[in-house]
Order: structure tokens, then sequence, then C-alpha cells
């Protein structure tokens, strides 16, 4: 006798998708998923869409996501193995994704990188001077581009600086990634090229979305928009197999 596919499938593999996903997205604030399908559809093997809505996940570098969505679709399953507890892909499923960071959370992970591989002694106009990081702040433009501020304390002369430089992140040919397209040092042009070079490849992470590593699937940055106190980004979402719990 043919199973019979009734709205309980879509519901089972609801539960199913959630409490996977919950293991594999544990530090976060919210997360909602959502499998849309029919009996018709189920039958053939097929799940109409995937849509996943993630608020404050932590990812590596302890990078946090205001938000991230993902939406897959058309997505060719096993349908007995779903029913029985076991999402499992017949075929990669590729779709969407829209990634939301905030200059709060990215100054935090520039921060903690520049803390970690400041220098404690530079060498300026052929001296050995020794500094401390007091602060950096990091502000996204509605120029599209990346404003990083700090003060640094000169030890010996016990006075402070301010340091600066502006980038304007850009897509590389073939969006495998991001680059560093363009920098202009502000306040301090030499020190501040040596005291916030080292971080520049740390803003580049960020914005390859590569501290986002869930099993089964990939994002890669398609296009971005930068506006004042936030960054969106854009991104092709793929997915091979469906994380297991």
């Amino acid at each position: 006798m043919f199973f019979k596919f009734d709205d309980l499938g879509e519901k089972t593999i609801n539960k199913i998708a959630e409490i996977a996903l919950s293991t594999k997205l544990e530090k976060r604030d919210k997360l909602a998923v959502k499998v849309k399908t029919d009996p018709n559809l189920l039958a053939k093997g097929t799940l109409e869409s995937l849509v996943i809505d993630c608020q404050g996940l932590m990812v590596e570098n302890a990078l946090r996501m205001e938000s991230i969505n993902i939406t897959l679709n058309t997505i060719a399953v096993s349908p007995f193995k779903a029913l029985a507890g076991n999402i499992q892909l017949t075929q990669p499923s590729r779709g969407k994704a829209c990634v939301l960071l905030t200059e709060k959370d990215i100054t935090r992970v520039l921060e903690q990188a520049i803390f970690r591989k400041i220098q404690n002694e530079i060498v300026i106009n052929e001296q050995v001077v020794k500094v401390s990081l007091q602060q950096v702040k990091c502000s996204l433009l509605e120029t599209g581009k990346i404003l990083i501020q700090g003060t640094v304390k000169l030890e010996d002369t016990k006075s402070n600086k301010r340091v600066s430089l502006e980038i304007k992140p850009k897509i590389c040919q073939g969006g495998q990634g991001v680059i560093i397209d363009d920098i202009e040092y502000l306040e301090e042009p030499s020190l501040s090229s040596i005291l916030l070079n080292p971080i520049l490849k740390e803003a580049q992470s960020i914005l390859n979305l590569k501290n986002f590593k869930v099993d089964g699937f990939s994002l890669k940055v398609e296009q971005f928009n930068i506006k004042q106190g936030a960054l969106q980004l854009q991104a092709e979402a793929g997915m091979t197999h469906f994380p297991q719990f």
C-alpha cells in the first residue's frame, strides 16, 4: 500500500529541521526554521523551500551576526527517510542568503584583533617608540566606506595620538571573496599604517563570511550594501547535505 503523505509530513520535517539546526547554531538569540511542502511534492521527494531565520548568531572569531536569513528552494530529498527523521538530500540545493552586521559587533571583533596583534614597540623616524592602543572604533559610512579610528598612547611622552584610516571593500572578480580596494590614511598616516594595517585581513575575513561554518552549508558573497551603522551582505547559499543531530 502506498504511503500516505498528509499535513503531518510537513510538520514532522519542520520539527526535524529545527532540532538539527538548533544543535549547529547554538550560540544565538533566536532561531526560526520553516520547511514548506505539500503531500504531492513530498511524495515525489521535493521540499518546496527551507527558510532559516537566525538572530544574534555568534560565529567563529566571536563575530556576532545581527541577523542571517537563508532561503533554499526546490530541495530534493528522500521522502521516506525524511519522515523517519533523516533529511537526506539526493542532490545539492542552492538559494540566497542575507546577512546583517552592525558596526558595534564589527568594532568588537576588530578591537580584539588589534589588541592581539598590536606591537608594543614600533619604529618611527628610525627611533624605537613604545606605544599602547587605548581605543578602537569602526564606523560604517553611507559613502560605502569603513572608517577605523583609534587612540594610541606614546609611553615615553605620555601623549595620545589619534590614528585612522578608511577602507573601501570590493567584491573580487568571480565573487570568490572580498578585497580591500582602497586604503586612505587620515590622521597620523605613518602611525596609522603601522598600527592599523594588521586588522585589514581581519576585516576582509569578516566580509568574506568565512566565519560562518555550518556542516553542509556554504555562503559566497554576491553584493553588499553599507549604510550608516550597518552592513548588509547578499550571498549565494548552497547546501550539499543537511546537518545531522
